[in-house]
């Protein structure tokens, strides 16, 4: 079997090296500029994580050859990119029997479209899986154990994908058929994880966390509920799970962000010294724009997306958190 991984960032790489033994062969294709000469000729990396991939990975730039003939196609770039891939993909002859499966978290800002509209936008004929959990990458690759959820309308590609990327002891797959609530859960978590990041930063306690924790559930719940996603997968692996490891861990890149916020940095500042992608800091504004258009209140993600994209102090935002009209607790089970 053969696995190719689209993107040479540090969740591709990773995934990379997870899978590297599962599969006969292993390519990861990054645009030419994106791939450092110590990856080309060493097949390794040493920021922002070290990588060191297996001799056996081939690292190329050329997508035609890299897809050809590959079993699972991961795609693992920048939800920004998603679209313009996909038209190369188009291009490069995937055939619609590859499982493209996507492993990026987040929202098209332009069309408010979550990953697999996009893909299907653009390749409407395409197997297609979503792979999303709580995979911090330095976690992974330090042999820690995790699991995710790999979701398809078509159970059966789900189970394909499961079959081949699980890793024992390591690495753990549960499928889904909700692939709207996996893709949600894991995009709208990431403003949370700003937030949570932000609060740790202004030393406002465990209590603060738990209920940043919960009231930013509710919100993830309220919007992908009127999006058609199943309650039951919002508190699952892509959801409840993923929301636990990012709002706790300073690994997650949106944590990092929010730390940043929290203590008055400015976002193009902080993206600078980060030199990777956080997600939450467009998905922030993306889940605004929904909620206006689903007419559903998101007082944490709307925070989030002062903090991000104006001059408001962290001591406003937690002003305008704590101090909003009371109401009554939504129950959603």
């Amino acid at each position: 079997m053969k696995l190719t991984v689209l993107g040479a960032g540090c969740w591709g790489l990773t995934l990379a090296w997870l899978l590297t033994e599962n599969f006969d062969e292993v390519v990861v294709w990054g645009r030419e500029h994106d791939l450092s000469e110590e990856l080309k000729t060493q097949k390794r990396v040493s920021k922002p994580l070290e990588i060191q991939l297996k001799d056996k990975v081939q690292i190329s730039s050329n997508l035609s050859e890299s897809i050809k003939d590959a079993d699972i196609i991961l795609l693992v770039v920048a939800t920004s990119g998603i679209r313009n891939v996909c038209e190369q993909l188009k291009i490069a002859g995937i055939k619609d029997e590859q499982i493209l499966t996507n492993a990026s978290k987040g929202i098209e800002l332009a069309s408010l479209m979550r990953m697999s509209e996009v893909i299907k936008d653009v390749l409407p004929n395409q197997n297609l899986a979503i792979l999303s959990g709580p995979t911090l990458a330095k976690e992974v690759l330090m042999g820690k154990p995790t699991a995710a959820s790999v979701a398809s309308e078509d159970l059966e590609i789900a189970k394909k994908v499961q079959g081949a990327c699980s890793v024992h002891s390591k690495f753990r797959l549960y499928t889904n058929k909700d692939v709207i609530g996996v893709e949600l859960g894991g995009s709208l978590k990431n403003v949370i994880a700003i937030a949570a990041g932000f609060a740790r930063a202004m030393d406002l306690g465990d209590n603060c966390a738990g209920a940043l924790l919960t009231r930013g559930m509710a919100e993830i719940v309220r919007v992908s509920l009127k999006l058609g996603a199943k309650p039951s997968t919002l508190y699952g692996l892509s959801g409840m799970g993923d929301l636990i490891a990012t709002c706790s861990s300073p690994m997650s890149r949106n944590h990092t962000v929010g730390a940043m916020l929290g203590k008055g940095k400015k976002i193009d500042d902080i993206l600078k010294e980060l030199g990777s992608v956080a997600e939450g800091v467009k998905t922030s504004k993306a889940v605004c724009e929904l909620a206006k258009k689903l007419d559903i209140e998101v007082p944490v993600s709307s925070a989030i997306y002062e903090a991000v994209y104006t001059d408001i102090t962290p001591n406003e935002v937690l002003d305008k958190l704590m101090n909003r009209e009371l109401k009554e607790e939504e129950s959603y089970m």
